[in-house]
């Protein structure tokens, strides 16, 4: 592959995971159009700040993890760009700096539009603060000195900028307020998500271990990081249920549809146990991820 090419970035960015952000932005999107507050251009931006965010964050992730010795080119996993020496280390800096300054572009866009349309409680500073943040997630969430991945806080880290944050945002943005059916499946979705990074980190454990990446299943064990899958996707649809006492039982039900393919992925996870064979597991991950996504929009939309 020839060297900083544009197959190497795709290859950096990892296009498997942007769908992550996209049902996130649905989601949220979907909730407002139901309480009938629905506005294109913001929905737009959100989707472009959460977009350009994730690569941001996977481009941190893919220079910091080879710094520190997680990835290296004979990696179990999808292949590192970085690692591979698809791109050099003066492009990586370069394309992490342009990522976070159009997310930040993207931001201020949200930022703009919220206040000309005077919603927002707290004068602005609220989402600053949340932009703030997520910039400083998806830094420090590999790099730094102490990087949440490597001290078993990177579950908490993603079910928080990758479910609460995106989906109550996006829909504090265009209501100007939160309800608790709101947080219900920004929280459902964190935890579906949470299920990429535990099949990764089942796969990496031994990987992890020798460079002192302190994850979940490192600490905690093999059994607990295939028994923590399972119960992060059955807890997602569990808290989906609650959906049938706002009234929204399409919402409540159809996420239901995903846990047989959750169900299936967790026992193939089990049978493979180790070695790169897993990664079909990754890639029936992401399909269920989508899946559930895509289940919760609709419900959301048919009531």
């Amino acid at each position: 592959m020839k060297t900083n090419s544009l197959k190497a970035w795709i290859v950096a960015i990892r296009p498997y995971s942007l769908g992550n952000a996209v049902i996130l932005i649905l989601v949220g999107s979907a909730l407002v159009w139901t309480d009938g507050s629905f506005h294109t251009l913001p929905a737009v931006l959100c989707l472009a700040f959460a977009l350009l965010m994730q690569c941001t964050a996977n481009l941190v992730n893919d220079l910091w993890d080879f710094l520190k010795g997680a990835d290296q080119p004979d990696r179990l996993g999808p292949d590192r760009a970085f690692a591979k020496g698809f791109i050099t280390l003066r492009a990586m800096k370069a394309g992490i700096i342009g990522f976070t300054l159009a997310s930040a572009a993207a931001g201020i866009g949200i930022l703009a539009w919220a206040l000309h349309h005077d919603m927002l409680a707290w004068g602005g500073w609220e989402l600053v603060a949340v932009g703030a943040a997520c910039v400083l997630f998806a830094y420090f969430y590999t790099a730094g000195p102490w990087p949440l991945a490597y001290h078993g806080l990177g579950d908490v880290a993603v079910i928080l900028f990758f479910g609460l944050v995106p989906v109550s945002f996006t829909y504090y943005v265009l209501t100007g307020t939160w309800t608790w059916e709101v947080i219900v499946t920004a929280l459902a979705c964190g935890l579906v998500i949470d299920t990429m990074l535990m099949i990764n980190n089942f796969r990496d454990r031994e990987e992890d271990a020798r460079c002192q990446k302190r994850t979940i299943v490192v600490a905690l064990g093999t059994r607990f990081g295939s028994w923590s899958y399972f119960l992060l996707g059955t807890a997602a649809v569990a808290l989906c249920l609650t959906l049938l006492a706002g009234g929204r039982p399409w919402a409540a039900l159809l996420p239901l549809i995903y846990l047989a393919g959750h169900v299936a992925t967790w026992r193939k996870m089990v049978r493979i146990d180790h070695g790169d064979q897993l990664n079909v597991c990754l890639g029936e991950t992401a399909r269920n991820i989508m899946l559930f996504g895509a289940l919760l929009t609709v419900g959301i939309l048919l009531g």
